[in-house]
């Protein structure tokens, strides 16, 4: 098991396309999840609090994206 993680630092994988943007949605589900966890007072409330934190993340990152990509369109 080491050796193959140790690989992974000598041969990189390639992650590109699609892949990347796939990365973007485990990783903002979890500091959703992290973050309501500790704002939540009920247990209860905190996977659909999470959702909507996780929502709002993925928007708003894809919307600051947009209007970068959107600014270096114009500058260029």
């Amino acid at each position: 098991m080491s050796v193959l993680l140790g690989n992974l630092f000598v041969h990189p994988m390639t992650v590109a396309g699609w892949e990347q943007t796939a990365m973007l949605f485990p990783l903002c589900l979890a500091i959703a999840v992290v973050y309501k966890s500790t704002k939540c007072e009920r247990p209860r409330d905190v996977p659909l609090a999470s959702l909507i934190l996780w929502v709002t993340i993925v928007v708003g990152m894809y919307a600051v994206g947009i209007g970068l990509w959107g600014l270096y369109q114009i500058v260029t």
